[in-house]
């Protein structure tokens, strides 16, 4: 599969450009299968990391320069059909990077694609080596190719979709009155690992709320050491990963016995959904029109200002990826774009609910890639 989206790239780039740099990203593992590794919070270099990325041509095998860390400990020397260049601790970073170019043959003043997703230190050191070269988004050539999955690509989201699945039933087991926030969190991210995902594809996020347990945004050193007493609404929003592939998934559970508002929410909620599914009409709907249908039926049942959010987003190699399911976004939906459809509604001081699905646009309507757990989640 990666060979042949390199071709495509190749012959996209022929009409642009005669050269693209793309670091180690989503951009790369599309296109060639170089892996990504699970992310720090804090950044750590090696000597000379600036050079990772692969420059590809139109018409040669990608050149993959890497700092020998990144090589050896990441285990990316074992890469087949690439070609990878070792830059040794105590080498000179841009000797090496000026013979890849040399090699290349490159006109007087070349254009260079390089990938949104490349450091700004890079950057400064490739232009004094390419001093006359026009500069364009390589992201930009390859978006139209990632916005449309494959059959294939889209097997590979159910795979990761069966994974976050799989990871939710083993958290609800584990479920009790009195947990913090960060118990369930941490629950979370076990069972994703436990069951084949090489960690969270985000940061693993709850929203709780309930007439005495106020609903928290970005406050996770307060938020994740309350205890969740009876009743409260517990808002999931996680993901799993499978071979790149990035999964974006949502349920509500709510402790103790839902009063005739809190369920009412929930239904209002899940009725959006289904709204937003159907909007996903492949060749004769927007992305505008899919926000609109679903923010309809939580506008017409006095909820409008809880749903504080697009609708959606699309999804893939990257949890977020253009284009979104929003007010102002007019692109035409496509059969095999995804999406995640994620509607809520958020009470600061209330009962809330949220839901979300990865969903593939198709004619006449979108097709769910995950179904389960449709009615409220009740833990008495």
């Amino acid at each position: 599969m990666s060979s042949e989206r390199l071709a495509r790239f190749q012959q996209i780039l022929g009409q642009h450009a005669d050269l693209a740099f793309i670091p180690i990203s989503s951009d790369l593992q599309y296109l060639t299968g170089v892996p990504r590794d699970f992310p720090n919070y804090g950044h750590v270099i090696h000597p000379g990391d600036w050079l990772e990325g692969a420059w590809i041509t139109p018409d040669r095998p990608p050149v993959l320069p890497l700092p020998r860390m990144t090589a050896e400990f990441g285990g990316l020397s074992r890469l087949e059909g690439i070609d990878i260049r070792v830059l040794g601790d105590w080498d000179v970073p841009a000797e090496m990077v000026k013979r890849i170019l040399d090699d290349f043959n490159l006109p007087d003043n070349p254009r260079v694609a390089i990938s949104d997703f490349t450091k700004g230190e890079t950057v400064s050191h490739l232009q004094p080596l390419l001093p006359r070269a026009s500069w364009l988004s390589a992201t930009t050539l390859l978006r139209p190719m990632r916005v449309i999955k494959s059959q294939a690509d889209i097997e590979l989201m159910k795979q990761a979709g069966r994974i976050t699945e799989a990871a939710f039933a083993d958290t609800l087991s584990a479920l009790r009155h009195g947990m913090t926030e960060l118990e369930i969190v941490e629950e979370v991210n076990y069972q994703l690992r436990k069951h084949g995902s090489l960690g969270q594809s985000f940061t693993t996020s709850l929203y709780n709320s309930a007439p005495d347990h106020p609903l928290l945004f970005g406050a996770r050193m307060e938020s994740w050491h309350r205890a969740l007493n009876p009743p409260v609404s517990i808002l999931f929003d996680f993901g799993g990963i499978f071979e790149g592939w990035c999964y974006d998934f949502g349920r509500t559970v709510f402790f103790g016995q839902p009063n005739e508002e809190a369920q009412q929410v929930y239904d209002v909620m899940m009725a959006s959904q289904a709204a937003g599914v159907a909007a996903l009409k492949a060749g004769e709907a927007t992305t505008t029109d899919a926000d609109a249908a679903a923010r309809k039926v939580i506008e017409d049942a006095g909820y409008g200002e809880a749903f504080r959010h697009r609708l959606g987003h699309g999804i893939g190699m990257d949890v977020h990826e253009p284009p979104f399911l929003t007010k102002g976004d007019e692109t035409p939906l496509e059969e095999g774009m995804l999406f995640t459809i994620e509607p809520s509604i958020m009470q600061i001081n209330d009962y809330s609910a949220r839901v979300e699905d990865v969903v593939v646009a198709r004619p006449g309507g979108g097709e769910k890639l995950t179904n389960g757990w449709q009615e409220l989640i009740v833990v008495d």
